[in-house]
């Protein structure tokens, strides 16, 4: 039957068979039970029988499917499980000696209900036989307190039962628990007895037929949902050609296609010929932004590679001009509620909301990254504690000279935040859009005393809801990384196993680089009104800006605020020696030399800085309109002259429109200039006044400086989400001739790991009500051009050589493993077996749905515990040289030591017996093996270098996961492949780190061997089938072992203990 009623089709069977059961096994599959000793099958498509299963025990009156098992039940009493391929029996259940009644089946349980064998014949039996699927065997009968005929699952909150009776008497139970009396409801049948009852897919409706024929509907609510996708039922409509209604011609607003029209081969009236009709195309739409900027132009005739963002041969046309403007992400879904309640979210674009990564069951590797980022440079994950700072740390990147120097450097501080940047910074230089985190560096960050007494950590809970204020944040942040940096690079003293280290290209003696860079050297001038003056020189990494207390609407230009914040005066009681004692003084300051990078701290805080914002980008807008005069387009399309002036060697479009010329209070550069009288001049440049004035590197000779917009970090406001952190960011060549190969400047936004190329008026552009800035980020010209940007590496090979270990209790009898010697140093292309333990430092956070999966909220977080290298050929082949536990200092929730092998007490340094060292002398150990080519063996190298906080090309990991693993198929595990190819048994109670990248290098020889080096592809594919058929055979697991093999009993382990 279809929805409406109508019968779709009949099927007759033959007069002996007598069916009671029907299963719609899919949409178009029915099986049919009965007395008989078959199950038909029947194609709803062709309403034909496509197959027939014989069935040893007849009588099948009820069946049921889930995603393991047909389950038939018989009127002898018993259950069948029967495989959904073939049909075939699996398991049985003996569940009543008279006969069945009902059953059903959710989860890992089955209840049925039924009756027994008494002296008198059948008696209903008031125990529900309750199985367990998991160990196929019966748990404790449930007894209820009414004769039950009905049962199912209602599984809405709990699995709770429902168990009916004929009389009409309801209880509802759980199938593991007791039943309560209370707990029984009573319907009222039209008839003696209700013949059959069943529960709405969506669990919110009960529904009972009685013996008069009359159903009985329970519901939860008014307005219940039958099904997920619930909707009206259609009945067939009665013939309306001989009742049609009359049609009045006197009304306008009638709608003419009521009246039936036959079918006529003549032209309509509608049909305008083409002399009183013209064809109005529509307006092309503006080229993707990233082709002009990957264009190169010949002549007057530009190429650009495909970014393939659209559908070949096919362009979208926009019908309202406004949804232009947020449509590139769907994030965050709107809702008209939300809209009502507080208009300014829908203002919110979406590439600039929150972005949060969807977690499944293979946790980041079915992450669509390449969606939020379709550029080449890498962003960063944002599900780290206090990754807050994502966006700073992208500034500082994308500043050369800062990235060249922290790369350069290298000391011997366990914690120290410019070796971590430096690491960071590498794995971003050697990420093809892939995103990176920051890890290690977060780690270290929260190691330092300073960051925590200015507030700097942030609880997960806080960071989470969105409670602290993320502008003043990022600000206070900003302040203590420069600070820090600018100690780290004043340390002189080199570690001899990091020589080389100081001899970066940038360091000069007692002083450092980053003071160089950021450093303003300043005179503060106290005037006491007794007449005395004192005069303390100091220097500042960056400067707050400082607004004029003015409600009037005066213009102010931005150099205006930017010269009264730099040469600060001000009131204030102050301590005076020649009045000796406390004073009304005025302090002023004045600037003796100008840093390279000028970095502002907006300090937009409260109501009254964002309306002082807000007013002089309207006094702007209106004042560059007026500039402009009728120039101005209302939006970005060209026209065919813009066009052709553009495909002219020197022509070039700049009408702005009304859009890029909103919100914009900032300027693009400044020009800064020294007097004489240690005065200040700062005044808003265009590109215009470089004619006027002369090119800016002749200008510096005379004390006048040019600098030009680098960054800009903004505060997105948004309640729904909490809130983020974004940057603009002026990428300059050297990085795009890196990662692209042109040389190119562009603005790109940087929202985690969505980077995504904008406009450059659009990091300018700030609309008070849900974009804030707060830090500035100004260079000067040709900033590059002044220092060397060679970067040479700071990790030597004596890195890998011998060193102490941590722990105290550690003894020579107790080691495992012997370093390299130094006619042993590793080469290009040599194979080093890696493997790695973890512990688990936070639990994962997730949410069960009410359909019973589980939504990962935020993964758990781990930390590398131990870290084993053997080597890979040689004399000395499958013989560790790096055994290396970590120690921590964060507190370990679970030491997971049945898959790790780490037993509490293995980390700490007091009562450790193993080779204990810090996590950065491991890190630079694999760095540099790393840099010097080697390739890793081993597996599931993916997650192991990403909890490690590495980097590694592709061409140099050798994974046995991916080696033996065919497409669509599940992964295998280390274990099975070392029994099923040679024939050992590892992994016996823990873990060994050191046993298992001894057998992946094992493994990685049988893959030789079996592919011939790869040369006879066909050949191993057969293997591989044949791995598979074997392992779903073994259901994936070792047999139990008689006597244990593992790597460690090889001969090879015996030469250890020789050496």
């Amino acid at each position: 039957m279809a929805r409406g009623g109508l019968i779709i089709f009949d099927y007759l069977l033959d007069e002996n068979e007598d069916m009671h059961s029907l299963l719609l096994t899919d949409s178009s599959t029915l099986l049919i039970g009965g007395l008989q000793n078959h199950i038909l099958e029947i194609d709803l498509n062709t309403v034909q029988e496509t197959q027939k299963y014989a069935v040893e025990t007849p009588g099948v009156t009820i069946m049921r499917q889930t995603n393991r098992f047909f389950f038939c039940g018989h009127t002898s009493g018993k259950v069948s499980l029967r495989d959904l391929r073939t049909f075939k029996v699996e398991h049985e259940f003996d569940a009543f000696s008279g006969s069945l009644s009902d059953f059903d089946v959710h989860g890992n349980l089955l209840a049925a209900c039924g009756f027994s064998s008494r002296l008198t014949g059948l008696a209903c039996d008031r125990f529900l036989k309750v199985y367990d699927l998991r160990m196929m065997r019966a748990i404790t009968p449930l007894q209820v307190h009414v004769d039950p005929a009905f049962l199912r699952f209602i599984p809405t909150y709990t699995s709770r039962l429902a168990i009916i009776s004929q009389s009409g008497q309801c209880q509802f139970c759980e199938p593991t628990g007791l039943a309560n009396p209370a707990d029984i409801f009573h319907v009222n049948p039209v008839g003696p007895l209700l013949m059959t009852f069943d529960v709405s897919a969506s669990k919110q409706a009960l529904a009972f037929g009685d013996s008069e024929g009359c159903v009985h509907l329970w519901t939860d609510s008014p307005e219940p949902s039958f099904n997920p996708y619930s909707r009206e039922t259609e009945f067939a409509l009665p013939c309306l050609v001989d009742s049609l209604p009359p049609l009045d011609w006197s009304q306008d607003l009638l709608p003419l296609s009521l009246i039936p029209v036959p079918l006529t081969t003549d032209t309509l009236l509608s049909d305008w010929p083409a002399a009183n009709s013209a064809p109005a195309p529509r307006r092309a739409p503006p080229v993707d932004a990233e082709i002009l900027r990957t264009m190169k132009k010949v002549g007057f005739i530009g190429y650009a590679p495909n970014p393939r963002t659209r559908l070949r041969n096919q362009i979208p046309y926009r019908l309202k001009e406004s949804d232009s403007e947020f449509d590139s992400f769907s994030q965050v879904t709107e809702s008209p509620i939300g809209r009502e309640e507080e208009p300014h979210l829908h203002m919110v674009s979406k590439k600039y909301r929150k972005v949060t990564i969807k977690y499944s069951k293979l946790g980041l590797e079915d992450f669509d990254f390449k969606h939020y980022n379709k550029t080449l440079f890498a962003g960063l994950e944002p599900h780290i504690p206090n990754a807050y700072c994502n966006c700073m740390i992208q500034v500082l990147y994308f500043l050369e000279p800062v990235r060249c120097l922290i790369q350069n450097h290298l000391c011997q501080k366990e914690f120290c935040l410019a070796c971590e940047l430096g690491f960071l910074f590498h794995m971003l230089d050697l990420s093809r859009g892939d995103p990176c985190q920051g890890n290690n560096f977060l780690r270290a960050f929260r190691t330092i005393p300073e960051a925590s007494a200015l507030g700097l950590i942030l609880a997960d809970s806080d960071e989470a809801s969105g409670k602290g204020n993320l502008a003043r944040l990022i600000q206070r942040w900003n302040r203590f990384i420069l600070t820090q940096l600018h100690q780290d690079m004043q340390e002189l003293e080199v570690p001899q196993a990091y020589r080389g280290a100081g001899g970066s290209s940038f360091c000069s003696s007692g002083d450092s680089v980053i003071g160089h860079l950021f450093s303003c050297e300043m005179e503060n001038c106290s005037l006491c009104r007794c007449g005395s003056e004192t005069v303390r020189a100091s220097s500042t990494l960056l400067f707050t800006l400082s607004y004029p207390d003015d409600k009037t609407g005066k213009n102010y230009d931005f150099a205006q605020v930017l010269k009264r914040s730099i040469c600060l005066e001000q009131n204030t009681q102050a301590w005076c020696d020649n009045c000796e004692k406390y004073q009304p003084t005025i302090q002023t300051r004045n600037i003796r030399h100008l840093p390279d990078i000028l970095v502002i701290n907006c300090e937009v805080n409260s109501s009254k800085e964002a309306d002082f914002w807000r007013m002089q980008a309207e006094v702007a807008f209106k004042m560059a309109v007026k500039k402009h005069g009728g120039e101005i387009s209302k939006n970005k399309e060209f026209a065919l002259a813009d066009w052709k002036e553009l495909g002219s060697p020197e022509g070039v479009l700049v009408c702005p429109s009304i859009e890029e010329l909103k919100n914009i209070w900032l300027p693009f550069s400044i020009r800064m200039k020294m007097t004489k009288n240690k005065g200040l001049d700062v005044c808003n440049w265009t590109d215009g006044d470089e004619v006027q004035w002369g090119p800016a590197r002749a200008e510096e000779e005379h004390g006048v400086y040019v600098y030009d917009l680098m960054a800009t970090v903004v505060h997105i406001l948004d309640s729904r989400t909490g809130g983020s952190l974004v940057a603009h960011i002026k990428v300059g060549e050297t990085y795009h001739q890196r990662k692209e190969g042109v040389t190119h400047q562009q603005w790109y936004l940087f929202n985690d790991f969505l980077i995504e190329p904008i406009d450059k008026h659009e990091a300018v552009q700030f609309d008070m009500n849900w974009k804030v800035p707060a830090i500035l980020y100004y260079v000067k010209r040709n900033l590059n051009s002044r220092y060397n940007l060679n970067i040479k590496n700071p990790i030597e090979a004596s890195v890998l050589l011998a060193e102490a270990s941590l722990a105290r209790k550690q003894r020579k009898t107790h080691t495992t493993f012997i370093p390299l010697m130094l006619n042993e140093m590793p080469q290009v292309g040599d194979l080093v077996g890696l493997d790695a333990e973890f512990v688990t430092l936070n639990e994962e956070e997730a949410e069960l749905r009410s359909d019973g999966t589980k939504s990962t909220i935020k993964p758990s977080q781990m930390s590398v515990a131990r870290i084993t290298c053997v080597r890979g050929q040689g004399p000395n082949e499958g013989i560790p040289f790096i055994d290396d536990y970590i120690s921590t200092q964060e507190q370990v929730v679970d030491y997971l030591t049945q898959y790790s092998g780490i037993k509490p007490g293995d980390l700490d340094a007091k009562i450790s017996s193993k080779h204990l060292t810090t996590l950065k002398s491991t890190y630079l150990k694999l760095r540099f093996l790393i840099d010097i080519g080697v390739k890793f063996v081993g597996h599931g190298l993916q997650k192991d270098f990403r909890v490690i906080n590495l980097m590694v090309p592709k061409d140099q990991v050798l994974d046995t996961v991916y080696l033996f693993h065919m497409p669509r198929k599940r992964m295998i595990s280390l274990r099975f492949l070392a029994w099923y190819f040679l024939d050992l048994k590892i992994q016996g109670e823990t873990h060994d780190s050191i046993e298992d990248a001894r057998t992946a290098l094992q493994l990685y020889r049988k893959y030789l061997e079996l592919s011939k080096n790869g040369t006879e592809p066909e050949s191993f594919h057969k293997v591989l089938k044949g791995l598979y058929e074997k392992g779903r055979k073994m259901d994936w697991k070792v047999p139990e072992p008689e006597g244990q093999t593992s790597p460690k009993n090889a001969a090879v382990f015996s030469s250890v203990l020789a050496l």
